[in-house]
């Protein structure tokens, strides 16, 4: 009975949380990084503005250039209101704490210790050099990590049934951000989670301590700067590109907007989360000068397909089970052909 009443008390804790989004900084609807995704929409609305908006969405007024009918009146912008409930108190509770417990169980198959028992360098005359590379190493490798765990969500048929979820937005707005099916975020978790207890227990391994890295308000301070600077316009209709080839440096929404594109140019590409060079190393990164041929959502489904929390909870169930029958069909078939040949 206390068991259970213990889970009730720690489920509605984390169920008000949910709520609370905007007012905590390790969120990425953190009202801070939303003021700032504004902040960076009015000046593009000027821009346009400037250049002549006959025939755009900035000819009007720039709330109707920041919340435009083409977007709000679309069923997916509600569904992505409705599924951020639904996802948040049914779905996320469920990897609730997994990350934690998966970078722990790798730190200690690394290194043979239990991360709270690790000394601190706290007080410490730790070098900044050291501290920043530590900051940059980590986060670089966390980042690299993440992209093959990308990729693998697009090129691995089952993955991609499960993270067409997340690209299923035909309009985008912050909260499509959230619009994952829980076995993708698993996948990604499991991924992300390893790869940083690994990282995490080599670099103890090899200086003794775990340095500590610069945070503001409690975030990781290479993490704030990237939420900070207009993060929020990823998911979004507003198109921001970084000048020639600092896009290929610096992350812009612009790289996450040909991602989510179902243009055949713009097909598994830009997979990186923060540092676009991963893609230029791996050979998927595009960058056009332009949105004109961008457009969201998944080329061949049909609006219907995926139209409410459920269908999107379910739908990628049966279609990842009839790719699984098939490939099973298909490797039994082959298995006895070639028996009947010997």
């Amino acid at each position: 009975m206390q068991a259970t009443f213990d889970f009730l008390s720690y489920y509605l804790e984390y169920a008000t949380s949910v709520f609370l989004h905007f007012a905590d900084p390790k969120q990425r609807i953190f009202y801070v990084y939303i003021a700032t995704s504004v902040l960076a929409a009015f000046a593009i609305y000027l821009v346009h503005r400037r250049n002549g908006a006959q025939g755009t969405e900035a000819e009007g007024s720039f709330l109707a250039f920041l919340f435009p009918k083409s977007v709000w009146q679309h069923p997916s912008a509600w569904l992505d209101l409705r599924y951020f409930v639904f996802h948040k108190l049914i779905g996320h509770f469920l990897l609730f704490g997994l990350l934690a417990f998966i970078t722990t169980t790798c730190f200690r198959w690394v290194t043979g210790q239990s991360m709270t028992s690790i000394p601190s360098n706290a007080g410490a005359s730790t070098s900044l050099l050291l501290t920043i590379g530590y900051m940059f190493v980590t986060i670089m490798v966390g980042d690299l990590i993440g992209y093959t765990a990308h990729y693998l969500q697009h090129k691995v048929p089952i993955l991609w049934e499960f993270h067409k979820v997340h690209h299923s937005a035909e309009v985008m707005h912050p909260i499509s951000n959230y619009r994952e099916h829980p076995v993708d975020n698993l996948f990604y978790t499991l991924s992300i989670g390893a790869g940083y207890g690994v990282v995490i227990g080599l670099s103890y391994n090899l200086i003794g301590y775990l340095p500590n890295t610069p945070t503001i308000l409690g975030v990781p301070l290479l993490m704030f700067l990237f939420n900070i600077l207009a993060y929020n316009l990823r998911h979004s209709h507003i198109w921001l590109r970084w000048p020639g080839r600092w896009s290929m440096v610096f992350p812009s929404p612009a790289h996450h907007h040909v991602h989510h594109s179902c243009h055949p140019d713009h097909f598994d590409k830009n997979f990186a989360f923060i540092f676009p060079i991963w893609d230029v190393i791996f050979g998927t990164y595009i960058m056009p000068e332009d949105n004109r041929d961008v457009k969201f959502g998944v080329a061949g489904m049909k609006s219907m397909e995926m139209d409410s929390c459920w269908k999107l909870y379910s739908v990628p169930f049966v279609k990842a089970g009839r790719r699984l029958r098939k490939s099973l069909r298909t490797q039994s078939g082959k298995q006895a052909k070639t028996g009947q040949q010997k």
